[in-house]
């Protein structure tokens, strides 16, 4: 109902409108540049002078910077600074996870199948995979480790069921 009133709105007396709108003085256009002329034709020659006071005035100004000592760099722990990527520990075949190229990682860092390793080990043996293991088997900051494996749990599957009954789709 409301598109059949705004349509009879929007489509009343449109033939004056349109009428109107084309009777009306169109703009003028913009001068058209000739193409024959050289484009550096109207150039004054005062702006390819040189300008002697000018050149005098430059030459009279001097300029010294100094640049503001460096800050040194924060002290790293003496581990890190020996190097700073580890190799890997863990990897698929080449054409399995499209990382068949890395040979190593930065220090602090995972694959994804090294996570998965590190994920896995410590659910089946969490007596064994601690946080400080899993830390110091692959170079992780040992709060970082806790975090990984309390927080991050891909294997859990949680099936939640529904509060009630009638909503269920029942099988035919």
């Amino acid at each position: 109902m409301g598109a059949r009133a705004s349509r009879m709105f929007r489509n009343f007396n449109l033939e004056s409108r349109v009428h109107r709108e084309l009777s009306k003085e169109k703009p003028s256009l913009a001068p058209r540049h000739s193409a024959n002329e050289p484009p550096a034709a109207d150039i004054t020659p005062s702006v390819t002078e040189k300008n002697q006071p000018l050149l005098e005035l430059l030459r009279t100004v001097y300029v010294e910077s100094t640049e503001p000592p460096a800050a040194e760099e924060p002290q790293k722990p003496a581990a890190l600074k020996e190097a700073a990527r580890r190799p890997l520990r863990y990897h698929l075949p080449a054409g399995v996870s499209g990382l068949g190229q890395l040979t190593d990682v930065p220090r602090g860092k995972l694959t994804i199948v090294e996570a998965l390793k590190a994920l896995g080990s410590h659910q089946h043996r969490p007596q064994t995979w601690t946080p400080d293991r899993v830390a110091q088997e692959f170079c992780l900051d040992p709060n970082e480790a806790r975090a990984l494996l309390e927080f991050f749990v891909p294997f859990k599957v949680e099936v939640i069921p529904p509060k009630t009954a009638a909503k269920q789709i029942k099988a035919s």
